[in-house]
């Protein structure tokens, strides 16, 4: 039996390129699935690697892409298959996430999974607005 791949469960920030982890970049240029969310941005998808696919899994209110079931479906099902696998996720992936859940059924699954948090947008918007006094 194939060793399993591995999932990054990855925080993609508030949006901002400049405010994803060095190690979040990382994986992402490593991945070879990288299932995104609605709220990460375009320009943070231009750090995958080139053999990469990309999975969209977006939900807005009413309107889900892919139901939960079947985003943590394909986490193990890839990761099964001995994929390195990113879950990227706006903000934090705990913060008004599913992160939670998601790591549930990998560990479950006895899928090996690490968690890359990132700057809730919350936060984030701290980074935007200060100015140092000169």
């Amino acid at each position: 039996m194939k060793a399993p791949g591995t999932v990054s469960i990855v925080g993609a920030g508030p949006g901002d390129p400049e405010l994803i982890t060095v190690k979040a970049v990382n994986r992402l240029r490593e991945a070879e699935f990288v299932l995104y969310d609605r709220l990460v941005s375009e320009e943070l998808l231009a750090y995958v690697g080139p053999y990469a696919e990309l999975v969209y899994c977006g939900k807005a209110p009413g309107r889900h892409a892919m139901p939960q079931a079947e985003i943590e479906r394909r986490l193990i099902r890839y990761a099964l298959d001995g994929k390195r696998v990113v879950r990227l996720k706006g903000g934090d992936p705990f913060v008004f996430g599913r992160g939670g859940e998601e790591a549930l059924a990998l560990a479950a699954a006895g899928i090996p999974y690490e968690v890359i948090s990132g700057i809730t947008s919350a936060l984030g918007a701290g980074f935007f607005f200060y100015t140092p006094k000169s």
